[in-house]
């Protein structure tokens, strides 16, 4: 897990979640563009999640990085689910909570994959 490869994916979070928040205060439901960012989110936590476990060796809390890195693998999906069923403003806020708590968990991610645990 690299800390530049991290940082693209807490942006992206970030990005997605400030998307989100926008679309929720103009009243919009969940569209085209954010199922596409959480579908590209989900990409890239998959690809963090394949770099990560392979080096997993050196990590010396293995149960919380592993719990962090499910955690993060698993919330995009769930959001997913959550905002289509949410037709109001609600959907897309469902969608920037999802995605800032992905940006927060991976930055803790990497705070234990540099052993600052």
């Amino acid at each position: 897990m690299t800390a530049a490869y991290s940082g693209w994916v807490i942006a992206a979070g970030i990005v997605l979640a400030l998307i989100a928040v926008i679309m929720a205060v103009r009243d919009r439901p969940m569209g085209l563009v954010l199922l596409a960012g959480l579908a590209l989110l989900e990409l890239a936590l998959l690809v963090q999640a394949g770099f990560a476990l392979g080096g997993l060796g050196h990590v010396r809390d293995k149960a919380t990085f592993i719990g962090y890195l499910a955690g993060t693998v698993i919330i995009p999906p769930a959001a997913l689910w959550w905002g289509t069923a949410e037709r109001t403003r609600w959907g897309p806020g469902v969608i920037a909570v999802a995605a800032f708590t992905v940006a927060v968990m991976t930055g803790r991610l990497l705070q234990i994959w540099n052993g600052a645990a």
